[in-house]
């Protein structure tokens, strides 16, 4: 008999939005990327400066990357949080693994993989005190950036929770980087002359957070999308010359799901 506590976690991680039909291809690229703070609950608005997109963080708080694939086919996702593969911990690169999104499918990254069921969550932290920089890797403080791949073959499963990428036939790292350079915006760190980051993304507690592997094999070698948020506190992105709105003004939908797991009850 098959276990069934594996598919229990699975879903809740995926996200997954059946839509009657799928979603015309946007623009600008398959896929959306927001920060999401978990502590309050909130999609973090991101505002433009300096020709990118700036998010107010707040220390001490978790946050999810959420992924929204608008396109109507798969997609893998390499996801960068601080210039470090959120699945694998090595340096990012466009030629190394990441997340497949099914057509229509929204999903929330809690945390640096730890294995295919648990995660260590991030959390706002200090500079010092990100895994980056713990892990002798300062210079790219402050930014979580995505790669995208379409699917090269044109037909597609049922659709399912989301998978991660089993090593297939991904390009050379140098040839990727060039391709990535040359479509979008390399994912950078902060200049010399602009403001020291106060914020990075550090290595938090172990939380359920199930996976499993599938094949992908990518259409092209070079990603179709590039994306990149930078965050900081909101002191540094009001020194920028942002105008943030303040948590009063943000608007707060009522939500008929707000847990995602059923509470302990109150001590007698």
């Amino acid at each position: 008999m098959k276990r069934l506590l594996p598919l229990l976690l699975i879903l809740p991680l995926a996200g997954f939005r059946p839509a009657p039909l799928p979603p015309p291809m946007p623009q600008d690229g398959p896929v959306r990327v927001a920060l999401v703070d978990r502590d309050r609950g909130t999609e973090l608005r991101s505002y433009p400066a300096d020709g990118q997109r700036w998010v107010a963080g707040e220390r001490g708080h978790r946050y999810a990357v959420r992924l929204y694939n608008d396109s109507p086919r798969r997609v893998l996702v390499v996801l960068s949080v601080d210039g470090v593969n959120a699945i694998s911990g090595e340096d990012a690169d466009p030629s190394q693994t990441g997340y497949v999104l099914n057509p229509g499918q929204r999903a929330d990254i809690t945390g640096w993989r730890k294995t295919q069921d648990e995660v260590a969550q991030f959390v706002f932290s200090s500079p010092s005190g990100s895994y980056a920089s713990r892990t002798g890797r300062p210079d790219n403080v402050g930014v979580v950036g995505v790669a995208v791949f379409e699917e090269a073959r044109r037909w597609y499963p049922r659709p399912q929770p989301i998978l991660r990428d089993r090593a297939g036939p991904a390009p050379a790292a140098a040839e990727a980087s060039a391709a990535a350079d040359a479509s979008a915006s390399r994912i950078e760190g902060y200049s010399a002359k602009s403001q020291a980051p106060a914020l990075g993304t550090g290595h938090g507690a172990r939380e359920s957070s199930s996976v499993r592997d599938t094949d992908f094999e990518r259409a092209t070698r070079s990603p179709a999308q590039v994306l990149q948020l930078r965050y900081d506190s909101a002191r540094n992105l009001r020194a920028r010359g942002i105008l943030l709105d303040s948590p009063s003004r943000l608007d707060r939908q009522p939500q008929a799901f707000p847990n995602r797991y059923v509470p302990d009850p109150p001590a007698r």
